[in-house]
């Protein structure tokens, strides 16, 4: 983020064209780009995990300014690195949530779904033709 940034914020935003503000690394910045105008800021909470910093622990920070202070603006949970992300992005209560497809196909596996939906086809196959 940077001053220029936020003057481009300003303007866009006085116009009604909605901007999302990428690349945010703390809460300060995701405050200023907020109260700039931005519509949605993204946090890259992976890249902040790389550098043994908690990605996830910004997004609560963020939550919670924008909650306290009534900020309309959205958080993107962004650069997410596995399912974990995306559980704690809804428990903490971001807006939106990116993520690679290999990440969603995950979220969605468990291996007593995968069991039982073995159990039951082999049921219908059973039943089906008689």
């Amino acid at each position: 983020m940077t001053i220029d940034g936020l003057k481009a914020l300003r303007v866009l935003s006085s116009q009604d064209i909605q901007t999302n503000c990428t690349l945010i690394f703390n809460a300060m910045q995701a405050l200023a780009a907020a109260k700039a105008g931005a519509t949605m800021v993204s946090p890259f909470v992976g890249r902040l995990d790389d550098i043994q910093s908690d990605g996830m622990e910004l997004v609560g920070q963020i939550v919670q300014m924008y909650s306290h202070y009534g900020i309309r603006s959205e958080g993107i949970v962004a650069s997410v690195r596995g399912p974990l992300h995306a559980l704690q992005a809804a428990q903490i209560g971001a807006d939106i949530l990116t993520t690679p497809w290999v990440h969603l196909k995950a979220m969605m596996r468990h291996p007593l779904t995968d069991i039982g939906l073995e159990r039951f086809l082999a049921d219908w196959e059973k039943i089906k033709n008689r």
